[in-house]
C-alpha cells in the first residue's frame, strides 16, 4: 500500500513541479523578449493575449523539465512493480 501512495505522489509532485516550472519563466500573457524588442506598426499591435505569437514550445523541452520527467517515471515504476507483485 505504502508503494502505491509513493508512485501516486511522485506522479503528481512531478506534474506539479513541471506546471511551476513553467510558470516561473515568465508571464505567459507577453511575447518573447526578441520579439518585443522589434518595432511594429501600429495596425498589427495587438492587445496581450494568453498566446503570445512568437513563444516557442521550449517550456516543454526535457533539458528544463528532467526532474518532473524524473519524478513522474519513478512513480509509475512504483506504481506498476505494485501491480506486478
Amino acid at each position: 500500500m505504502a508503494v502505491i501512495l509513493i508512485g501516486a505522489f511522485l506522479i503528481v509532485a512531478g506534474v506539479v513541479y513541471m506546471a511551476g516550472a513553467a510558470l516561473r519563466r515568465g508571464r505567459l500573457s507577453d511575447p518573447a523578449p526578441a520579439a518585443s524588442d522589434r518595432r511594429m506598426p501600429n495596425l498589427a499591435r495587438q492587445a496581450p493575449t494568453l498566446e503570445p505569437r512568437r513563444r516557442g514550445l521550449g517550456f516543454l523541452g526535457v533539458s528544463q523539465n528532467w526532474p518532473g520527467l524524473l519524478m513522474m517515471a519513478v512513480g509509475a515504476v512504483l506504481l506498476l512493480s505494485a501491480v506486478v507483485l
